[in-house]
């Protein structure tokens, strides 16, 4: 994949995820007017119009809505969805330096896989099922009533942790060759969705995928 490519890709994916999120704040009062506009501009990035000003203008609006709510009140997925914005911003801005920004995006996504698998192993829970089993029992997610039956299913729940665990960790030997890289970004790929049917995490679903394109380009261009 070229780089041009791969920004384009990353720019249409990014837009998608981005219309979801202002979709669902329009659907509720408060804060209307900031994420319709957050809705065409991610239109207009997704239809290539203008790209340069469409990020810079997303990024802007981003840094209100952190100033709105103190912080990226979704979380990781908020804080991936930025630095994308970012790395798309430097690319097109300054052309340059297009490599070494999307460069940067692809490794904090392979970092952003290592750390939380090392964040979990490290963790004696984790490694005995039970921070998984206590996410079905006790967790505010949306899991539905059958599903928290799950949680006694300790054999079951310590097999997903090692193999979420495994699948972490090793990530960033995925880079090896394109078949490997194919073949964990379509298992976390899998992994995000997952979440995002249990547990409602649709938002970090749609991020990551927007950042995955950044990797297919790194892996070729570094190994290629």
């Amino acid at each position: 994949m070229t780089l041009d490519a791969a920004l384009r890709l990353t720019e249409i994916l990014l837009g998608l995820a981005l219309l979801q999120a202002a979709a669902e704040h329009m659907a509720r009062p408060g804060d209307r007017a900031i994420h319709a506009v957050r809705a065409a501009l991610c239109l207009a990035l997704v239809a290539g119009l203008a790209t340069d000003m469409v990020l810079a203008a997303l990024f802007a609006t981003s840094l209100l809505l952190l100033h709105r709510w103190q912080g990226p009140y979704n979380g990781g997925s908020d804080r991936m969805g930025i630095l994308i914005l970012c790395c798309l911003c430097a690319a097109r801005l300054f052309p340059a330096q297009a490599e070494l920004s999307f460069g940067y995006l692809a490794a904090q996504l392979v970092l952003s896989y290592a750390v939380s698998g090392w964040v979990k192993i490290v963790n004696p829970d984790w490694r005995s099922g039970l921070a998984l089993s206590d996410v079905f029992r006790y967790s505010a997610y949306p899991v539905a009533e059958d599903l928290r039956g799950l949680a006694g299913r300790r054999g079951l729940l310590l097999a997903a942790s090692w193999a979420v665990m495994a699948l972490e960790l090793l990530f960033p030997l995925a880079l090896a060759t394109p078949w490997t890289l194919a073949a964990a970004l379509a298992a976390a790929g899998l992994f995000h969705l997952s979440n995002a049917c249990v547990f409602g995490l649709n938002r970090f679903l749609w991020t990551w995928l927007a950042a995955y394109p950044s990797l297919i380009w790194l892996q070729a261009r570094i190994f290629g």
